[in-house]
């Protein structure tokens, strides 16, 4: 798998990058947390802060588990879809204006943002990321890219697995509540009506696979700062992990 890159550093991200007076800023920065913890939309606007590249993993996952539907793998065939992630063609690029994304894929030359946030693809990606040889596959391609530049990764094991050498390590947590609020509001973007009710019980059944999965279960690591994040507002939230990565904590 490949990737095209993202834009480069606004103004204002280049001048943050140099740091405060003098400050070496951290290479790497680890977003974890559960569904619908913030962790994709706060790592994007802390990556524009510091003129860093963001990769939100979770969008290489649902990109595959969409080309596992469209190619009619099962997914709980784990060495089909163990074979599908060694080799597709996976590449990103810079969201496009009026995206609700944070990154445009590609897979095998067909542009899959649009259809990263359909029902069956959330619904299966927590079957498909489960799989020890896709997690392999992914993680291989996730490091490529954290080894050319300074990024912001955010996902589930960026901080216990993908990156466990990240300069910075952030776990985003809410809860159950806030989070299907925030997944209500996101998918009403998109036209979709659901009931938060609905919602959360979706959110628990991801966070039970994610959680208890054999490969790279969801767990903040040891040495990550945690941050719950009820009652802040986004802004803060980017604030707080900007500040700890300008060593203003």
């Amino acid at each position: 798998m490949t990737d095209t890159g993202q834009r480069g550093p606004t103004a204002q991200g280049r001048k943050a990058s140099a740091g405060k007076e003098g400050r070496k800023l951290p290479r790497s920065i680890a977003i974890d947390g559960p569904s619908a913890s913030g962790k994709s939309s706060v790592g994007y606007l802390v990556a524009e802060r510091l003129g860093y590249l963001f990769l939100d993993t979770g969008a290489t996952y649902r990109a595959l588990t969409w080309l596992a539907l469209k190619r009619g793998v099962q997914l709980e065939d784990a060495e089909s879809l163990g074979r599908l992630a060694a080799q597709v063609d996976m590449k990103l690029g810079p969201p496009a204006v009026g995206s609700c994304e944070r990154c445009t894929i590609w897979v095998d030359g067909e542009d899959a943002t649009a259809v990263l946030r359909r029902t069956e693809v959330e619904a299966g990606v927590s079957l498909v990321s489960r799989v020890p040889q896709v997690r392999r596959a992914m993680v291989a391609f996730q490091r490529r890219l954290a080894g050319r530049r300074r990024v912001v990764m955010a996902g589930r094991d960026i901080g216990t697995v993908v990156l466990p050498n990240a300069d910075l390590k952030v776990y985003l947590d809410a809860s159950l509540e806030e989070r299907a609020r925030r997944r209500q509001e996101q998918l009403a973007t998109l036209g979709r009506a659901s009931s938060q009710n609905d919602i959360g019980e979706e959110i628990l059944r991801r966070d039970a696979i994610d959680s208890e999965r054999e490969a790279s279960p969801l767990r903040a690591a040891e040495d990550a700062i945690v941050i719950n994040t009820d009652g802040l507002s986004q802004e803060q939230v980017v604030e707080r992990v900007v500040a700890l990565a300008e060593g203003r904590s």
